[in-house]
């Protein structure tokens, strides 16, 4: 699952600060494999991986989530773009998908 952020350029630093803050609550919930911010020119992204759907599930209605939207409030030029991706593994098998 991927989540695509677009600040508003002067509240940049601000969200990115909000989203370190989430990641530390998120780790701690269950069947969380992997939730890391990446950053580009006008644009962030969240890497997520959950060891099935219904905790991602669990993820999507936690208080982490919740207090993270209600944070972000006002400070995104665009609604977050969440999508669930599905992995096409091809070579290394460690290599090949996340």
């Amino acid at each position: 699952m991927s989540v695509v952020v677009f600040p508003i350029p002067e509240h940049r630093a601000e969200v990115i600060g909000t989203f370190k803050s989430a990641i530390t609550r998120v780790h701690e919930e269950p069947g969380v494999e992997l939730y890391a911010l990446h950053e580009g020119h006008d644009r962030l992204v969240m890497i997520e991986k959950y060891e099935s759907g219904p905790l991602r599930t669990v993820h999507l209605k936690g208080p982490a989530l919740a207090d993270l939207k209600a944070a972000l409030d006002g400070r995104l030029s665009r609604p977050l773009e969440a999508q669930v991706l599905v992995p096409h593994p091809a070579g290394d098998s460690q290599k090949g998908a996340l």
